[in-house]
């Protein structure tokens, strides 16, 4: 049976493959529900294998040790269930091959694997969305926007995931730096489905990559019934809202938003905590203290949550909610961490070794008051391996730059800024940073001690 987003599944039960079409939709309008219709498809029929596999590979995108301990649990379900029904079908192979690879850190070979079954099912979203995904999460923007692309040409107009489809299109055209191209595509897919916060995300990070302040926050206040209605998406999209009043110099406005729809809930979702960390990191870097109270609580969160993180992106995060806490002794341990990490063979072990362990030990040394610091210029080039979007990784953009700056190493400054002009129009942020005069960073660590 094929489901309303061309997911085929070896089953006859109308229910269970309505409620996981059901899911689907909540997955790619990031609404709160999709787990809750995923648990009703599996009630209807447990041998659903898609429902098994879906669920944990949206447990291995919240990127936690524990929440990979239920995928693995998953990923034996589902093929335990692909074996009582003589292999499955073709989507449902795909999906349990994803998950064998994502629960082993191998997310560029799950993402590699959903793109090969799509060239012969080009209809199949769920697997073009989760594809998207795990490239986002390792910073493969070249291989998102080729696969949204060659997808968009493909796949049925009509078809239910289309419009779905072409707000992840617009999102790797941002990334490449194709802005008008993802402006366009990105206002298509909102008309096509209105409930598609991704594709209004993709608009705004057009905006963001353009200084377009003023035109960023028209869009997200005006669409603002739509991505208020979304998971913890809500907060990453209020997120955005933030950069706008940043880059406008309302900082009162900054502290509200963080306070109201960035922070509200910071249960461990490294998501949330990125944003959270990001945003008051920013503040930072302009002389802007938030308050002892809003460091401790998120540096509370990272104790708490910081060695679960499989992701070094998470963990660059933990580690400056932790320098700005105040607490030496944790951060230390957290470049360690990531430190050790580069000597295993994984995926993220790549990513340590190639730029998270020196960018980790170039924040520490440089805001723990630790003295000359190495040139961190080529960093700069690396920084796409941590994952995330350009708007996520210029809060350590702009950290290499000071760093730069403060260390007299005026070659890696124009190293940092050539990238960062790359994606990004100038700022307030580069306007001021020749002539700006911040806090030592011995004085900041003391700060908040």
């Amino acid at each position: 049976m094929i489901d309303m987003f061309g997911s085929e599944h070896a089953t006859g039960h109308t229910v269970a493959v309505a409620q996981f079409a059901t899911a689907v939709k909540a997955l790619a309008s990031h609404r709160p529900n999709a787990m809750m219709h995923l648990e009703a498809a599996l009630n209807a029929d447990p041998g659903l294998t898609a429902a098994h596999a879906l669920s944990g590979l949206a447990d291995v995108i919240l990127a936690s040790e524990d929440h990979l301990a239920s995928a693995r649990v998953k990923l034996g379900r589902g093929r335990a269930t692909l074996a009582a029904r003589d292999g499955g079908t073709g989507f449902e192979r795909a999906l349990v091959t994803a998950l064998d690879h994502a629960v082993e850190g191998r997310l560029r070979a799950a993402g590699d694997s959903l793109d090969d079954y799509l060239y012969g099912d080009p209809n199949a979203f769920v697997a073009a969305k989760l594809s998207h995904a795990f490239r986002f999460m390792i910073g493969d923007a070249d291989g998102m926007v080729s696969l949204t692309a060659r997808l968009s040409a493909d796949c049925d107009p009509g078809h239910a995931g289309y419009g779905y489809l072409l707000g992840c299109h617009a999102f790797g055209l941002e990334e490449v730096g194709r802005l008008h191209e993802a402006e366009r595509v990105g206002r298509r897919a909102l008309d096509l489905c209105p409930d598609d916060a991704w594709g209004l995300h993709a608009v705004a990070h057009v905006y963001e990559m353009r200084g377009q302040t003023a035109d960023g926050i028209a869009w997200l206040e005006g669409n603002r019934p739509v991505w208020s209605q979304c998971n913890n998406f809500s907060r990453h999209v209020a997120w955005h809202l933030a950069l706008f009043a940043l880059e406008a110099g309302d900082h009162d406005s900054v502290l509200a938003i963080y306070d109201r729809d960035i922070a509200d809930d910071l249960s461990g979702d490294f998501r949330d905590f990125a944003n959270a960390a990001s945003i008051l990191w920013r503040l930072r870097q302009l002389g802007v203290d938030p308050g002892p109270g809003r460091w401790d609580a998120l540096a509370d969160v990272a104790a708490a949550h910081a060695r679960s993180a499989t992701l070094v992106f998470a963990q660059l995060h933990v580690l400056i909610a932790q320098i700005a806490a105040g607490r030496r002794d944790e951060a230390s341990d957290m470049a360690e961490l990531i430190h050790d990490k580069s000597r295993a063979t994984t995926d993220q072990a790549n990513v340590a070794r190639n730029v998270g362990s020196e960018l980790a030990h170039a924040l520490l040394q440089s805001a723990l008051g630790g003295g000359q610091q190495a040139s961190v210029g080529f960093l700069a080039r690396r920084l796409h391996r941590l994952g995330g979007s350009h708007a996520q990784r210029d809060v350590f953009l702009r950290s290499l730059a000071l760093i730069a700056r403060d260390a007299g190493d005026s070659a890696g400054l124009r190293q940092v800024l050539a990238v960062r002009r790359r994606n990004k129009a100038d700022d307030s942020f580069v306007a001021n940073l020749p002539a700006s005069t911040t806090t030592s960073p011995v004085q900041l660590a003391a700060r908040t001690n």
